[in-house]
């Protein structure tokens, strides 16, 4: 009898198919975690192939003025947490698993009352990536995402900030490889960030056009992909 309690009961605490559920979502080291990682293919191509067409491009003399990616951004705001506070971690999840970096939780700066929000209430995530990170990613996001967008048909180059800095938002996590479609439990869009060091939109624009980000020929209008 004591075999079979140990096994699972009506009394059993964490059985079920919430335990197996859990039990899927824990990540631990891959099989190649010992081995050195490469240096990201993208980093080598920018500097052999990029940096050179945009100093001839610009007639740039000093290697340092030559725009480069900073770092990206990728943000979630999560509304539907105030009333489903589970949402939430299900989005730190995903970014995690999207980024391979643990994303930050945001708070609600002040309350809004006809919203049910209350100050320093958690709505939303985000994922700040720099380094091999940041250009691994860019490289998974141009080479493999965008491709798997429904209607693609380019990116809009209207999103510029007048700073060098390009957004874009993005409706369906699913378009990253890395999620899982079975272990989905509700859609959200993200909006994802480019920050670079290019002091105007025309060299923002140009680096990333090199580094192989498709924009549309003619932008007529602008939103989500």
């Amino acid at each position: 009898m004591a075999t079979k309690d140990k096994k699972g009961g009506a009394g059993t605490k964490g059985g079920g198919k919430g335990a197996d559920k859990r039990e899927k979502r824990t990540r631990g080291p891959h099989a190649g975690a010992q081995i050195p990682a490469p240096p990201p293919r993208l980093k080598g191509f920018y500097a052999e192939t990029v940096r050179p067409k945009l100093m001839q491009q610009f007639s740039l003399t000093n290697p340092h003025e030559v725009p480069t990616l900073e770092k990206i951004v990728l943000n979630v705001g999560a509304g539907e947490a105030i009333k489903q506070p589970k949402f939430l971690d299900t989005i730190v999840d995903e970014l995690a698993t999207i980024t391979g970096q643990q994303p930050v939780r945001k708070k609600a700066k002040k309350s809004i009352a006809n919203f049910g929000l209350r100050q320093g209430q958690e709505i939303g995530a985000a994922v700040t990536l720099r380094g091999a990170r940041m250009w691994e990613f860019l490289d998974r996001f141009i080479s493999v995402a965008i491709p798997r967008i429904r209607d693609f048909r380019g990116l809009g180059t209207r999103s510029f900030d007048g700073r060098g800095n390009y957004s874009l938002g993005i409706k369906e996590q699913m378009i990253f490889p890395e999620i899982n479609y079975d272990e989905i439990e509700q859609i959200h869009g993200m909006d994802i960030t480019f920050v670079t060091s290019a002091p105007r939109d025309d060299m923002a624009l140009a680096l990333l056009k090199e580094l192989g980000m498709p924009f549309r020929s003619e932008d007529k209008k602008g939103g989500r992909m």
